[in-house]
């Protein structure tokens, strides 16, 4: 029985550089085509494992850790149970940032594909005080979720709940680019592999939003702050984007 494992979020959290990286190390075959996301398990009914991998992973040799990535997993609430019934307990990763940083860059996304017309400010402030209307036809979800995909402790621990995680940060993996090999390690491959090519990460947004001012910015850190203290009492660890514990 082949093994799995999913990378499932976070959006713009540097996943496309963490995918590369996993697909540089000889014994890991990741999901192909990587793009479009294959997002097989947001869809509603059961998925056959057999026909699941005939279709993203001929390419695998005997033996290979198979691996997806699929951004939008972590914030759906059915994937996980799809993901159980199809593939027992695969081990999943998730990568997350700071999730200002997280928000501007969805931003930036946004309006580089066309569907967001407002200042960076604009948006951002307009999230503060709820979600916008989006049209789920177009997409697997809202592109404007700027905040609310940042709030990642409800989101991780559904996951938590049903799986091995590992959770990892940008952050560190960027300023440390070793740490690659205790992620290798922790998968059960060779942690001494080391695939290089960028250390920073691919698929990087074009578009430059205005500076946020110092009011919205604390605005920004009140509205993450429980969840953020959430975040570092389940990893019982300070998160990167803070200099210590929250109480």
């Amino acid at each position: 029985m082949p093994r799995h494992f999913l990378v499932v979020g976070a959006q713009r959290s540097g996943t496309t550089w963490l995918h590369d990286q996993l697909a540089g190390h000889p014994r890991i075959a990741m999901a192909r085509p990587a793009t479009p996301e294959p997002k097989v398990f947001l869809s509603p009914g059961p998925v056959d494992a057999d026909a699941y991998r005939a279709r993203f992973f001929g390419h695998a040799r005997e033996g290979d850790l198979l691996g997806e990535k699929s951004t939008s997993y972590l914030e759906s609430e059915s994937a996980p149970d799809r993901v159980a019934e199809t593939l027992g307990e695969p081990q999943i990763v998730v990568q997350l940032r700071d999730p200002v940083a997280r928000a501007v860059s969805n931003w930036s996304f946004s309006r580089d594909h066309g569907v967001e017309t407002r200042s960076l400010s604009e948006a951002l402030r307009a999230n503060l005080e709820g979600p916008a209307p989006w049209d789920p036809a177009s997409s697997s979800v809202s592109p404007f979720a700027y905040l609310e995909r940042g709030r990642y402790a409800d989101d991780l621990a559904r996951w938590c709940d049903r799986f091995p995680v590992h959770v990892q940060f940008l952050e560190e993996m960027l300023a440390e680019p070793d740490r690659i090999g205790t992620l290798f390690g922790w998968l059960g491959v060779d942690d001494g592999v080391r695939p290089g090519g960028d250390e920073a990460p691919v698929n990087a947004s074009s578009t430059v939003g205005d500076e946020l001012d110092d009011d919205l910015l604390s605005q920004l850190r009140d509205y993450f702050a429980d969840s953020d203290a959430a975040l570092a009492r389940m990893l019982d660890r300070a998160l990167p984007w803070t200099d210590r514990l929250t109480p």
